[in-house]
C-alpha cells in the first residue's frame, strides 16, 4: 500500500488540489486547460490507489469526504510551499533578493571594490552584501570553509585547486615618511641605507609582511619592523605622526603627498607590482547573485 501511494503521480495531486479548490471537475478542467472526462478519470485512479473515496458527488457539485479533507489539508500546504519556492526563485532570478559574502583586504576595498560595490548596489538594491575583513591567509581559509563566496585580496597568495584567481588590478606601493624624514626623501636610497630607520608594517602572517620580507631578503637585507599595525589604513596616520616609515599604495598616498604631509622615499632597487585579485572556489555552484556581482567586479 505504501509503495502504491509513493508511486502516485504528482499530477494526480495537482488535479486533486484544483478539483477540491473549485468544488467542480468541470471548473478544474478549465483552470488546468484540460478536459472534464480526463480529470474525472484521474481522480478515480487516485481514489483507487489510496483505497478510499475523496469526493461526494451530487447535482450541486462535489464536496470532500473526511478522508478528502485530510488529504486536502496536506496537499494545499505542499502546494503553498511550492508556490513560495517558485516565487523565491523568480525573485532570485530577477536579483530582487539574495545574499553575497565577500572577504576583502583593505587596499582592495579602497583601490577597487568601493566603486564596484556602489555600482552593484545601485543596480540590485535588494541583494544583501556581507563584507568581512581579515588577513589574506584567513580570508582564503574562509573561502575554503564556504563562509564567504568570494575573496578579493592582494598578492602574494598561496592557493591550489579548486581555488582559482583572476587578476583585477595592478598597483604599486611606495615608501613614505613624515616631515621628520624629509632629508631621507631628498634622494633615491638603497634598501641597505634604511636599516637605521623604524619601519611600520602590517603584522606577521599578512601577505604584505611576507611581500616585503621577501623583497629585503632578495636584496640580501633584513626587514626590521619596529611597529606593527592591524590594517593598512593605520599606516598613513602613523607615518604622518613621524613614528616611522612604511610602504603604502601610491594611489592612496597621493592626497597626503600633494599636501606635503608626507614624502616619498625613492628606492633604487625595483619594488615589484602587486595585484588585487578575485579568488573563487571553482568546485562550488554559483548563484545568480554571485554571477552578477562577479560580472560587475571583473568588468571595466
Amino acid at each position: 500500500m505504501i509503495g502504491d501511494i509513493m508511486a502516485i503521480s504528482y499530477d494526480y495531486y495537482r488535479i486533486f488540489y484544483y478539483v477540491a479548490e473549485s468544488h467542480s471537475f468541470t471548473k478544474a478542467a478549465e483552470l488546468m486547460d484540460n478536459n472534464q472526462p480526463n480529470i474525472t478519470r484521474c481522480m478515480n485512479v487516485l481514489e483507487q490507489q489510496l483505497g478510499c473515496k475523496l469526493f461526494i458527488r451530487s447535482n450541486r457539485g462535489i464536496r470532500l469526504t473526511p478522508e478528502g479533507e485530510k488529504l486536502f489539508y496536506r496537499v494545499s500546504a505542499a502546494f503553498e510551499q511550492l508556490r513560495l519556492g517558485e516565487e523565491e526563485i523568480e525573485r532570485d532570478l530577477s536579483l530582487e533578493t539574495g545574499t553575497i559574502s565577500i572577504g576583502v583586504c583593505d587596499s582592495a576595498m579602497h583601490l577597487l571594490l568601493v566603486n564596484k560595490l556602489a555600482n552593484f548596489h545601485e543596480r540590485y538594491p535588494g541583494v544583501h552584501l556581507r563584507i568581512s575583513n581579515d588577513t589574506v591567509p584567513q580570508t582564503i581559509s574562509g573561502l575554503l570553509r564556504n563562509s564567504i563566496d568570494y575573496a578579493i585580496v592582494n598578492t602574494p597568495i598561496n592557493i591550489s585547486s579548486p581555488l582559482v584567481a583572476t587578476n583585477l588590478l595592478s598597483y604599486r606601493e611606495i615608501l613614505i615618511g613624515g616631515s621628520k624624514f624629509k632629508e631621507l626623501a631628498s634622494k633615491p636610497r638603497h634598501l641597505s641605507e634604511l636599516n637605521p630607520y623604524s619601519f611600520i608594517c602590517l603584522r606577521s602572517g599578512t601577505s604584505a609582511r611576507q611581500f616585503y620580507q621577501d623583497l629585503f631578503l632578495s636584496n640580501n637585507q633584513r626587514l626590521r619592523v619596529d611597529m606593527e599595525v592591524f590594517t593598512s589604513d593605520q599606516i598613513l596616520p602613523v607615518v604622518k605622526a613621524n613614528l616611522g616609515i612604511g610602504f603604502f599604495p601610491e594611489a592612496m598616498a597621493k592626497k597626503a603627498l600633494d599636501s606635503g604631509e608626507i614624502y616619498q622615499i625613492q628606492i633604487i632597487e625595483d619594488v615589484p607590482e602587486r595585484y588585487i585579485c578575485l579568488v573563487e572556489d571553482s568546485s562550488r555552484p554559483q548563484s545568480i547573485a554571485m554571477k552578477a556581482i562577479k560580472e560587475v567586479i571583473c568588468g571595466s
